[in-house]
């Protein structure tokens, strides 16, 4: 008897702030399986209290206060959790978290932005080569890999809505995109871009110019499964009518 599992992933911009602004209400309406959530910027002890009932919660905060961090709200109960893998060269902006289950492997993943002024660019290239080395060992080791999270690059002209303007800006880099492509390549699917071929959506959208009254977004925001996963995925979207963070969710059902 197959199982359809709801997943969403929401770079919610602080936890503390989005809660505020409706983030358990959703959650509670959306009644997903699974959140990932990305840059949660608290501590386990300033979790705010509220949260819908029925959920495990694991969090990898960042060393740094009020920076960065992932957490994850699970019905599911993983069989193993890796809370940021230091021994495999994870940083400590608390960018990563793991949780296995018997279906999956799902890495909830907030990666770097590389700045305007280009000054963690190479950081965030280095943080991706070395992303795509330990999803590809944890495929060759025969699991079933699928990544979620804000990527911090839009991929094809059609991800953002200014594409001519940002060619020289992180995030929309040549050598940023290349990435990406070199992510297909080799065997992992952008669900979203599956799904939808030619829809043009965005999952952020910059604040201080009120850049989401005018649609005015990028789509950063993935969801990856590797490629053996194809005939699961029953659905894959963007919930552009959720507020309460500069990003939006996104979210796959698959089928297990």
């Amino acid at each position: 008897m197959s199982n359809k599992i709801r997943i969403i992933s929401w770079n919610v911009a602080g936890m503390r702030a989005c809660v505020k602004k409706g983030l358990y209400k959703f959650m509670s309406e959306d009644k997903a399986d699974i959140y990932c959530l990305q840059e949660v910027k608290a501590k386990i002890e300033q979790i705010p209290e509220g949260a819908p009932g029925g959920y495990h919660f694991f969090l990898n905060d960042a060393e740094k206060a009020g920076y960065s961090g992932v957490g994850t709200y699970t019905k599911m109960e993983p069989r193993a959790v890796v809370v940021g893998d230091r021994d495999n060269d994870w940083d400590n902006e608390g960018r990563v978290l793991i949780t296995k289950f018997d279906e999956f492997t799902l890495l909830n993943v907030y990666f770097p932005n590389g700045k305007r002024d280009k000054g963690r660019l190479q950081y965030k290239l280095d943080f991706y080569e070395h992303f795509l080395k330990y999803i590809n060992d944890l495929r060759d080791r025969g699991e079933k890999v699928i990544f979620c999270g804000d990527v911090n690059t839009a991929h094809e002209e059609i991800d953002l809505k200014r594409p001519k303007e940002n060619k020289k800006v992180s995030g929309f880099l040549d050598i940023e995109r290349e990435v990406i492509t070199k992510w297909e390549k080799q065997g992992w699917i952008d669900t979203f871009r599956y799904v939808h071929p030619d829809k043009v959506a965005y999952t952020w959208w910059d604040q201080i110019t009120r850049a989401r009254d005018r649609n005015v977004g990028w789509r950063i925001d993935y969801f990856f499964i590797d490629e053996k996963l194809k005939k699961s995925l029953k659905d894959s979207f963007i919930l552009t009518e959720v507020f309460g963070s500069d990003h939006c969710p996104v979210g796959i059902e698959i089928e297990v």
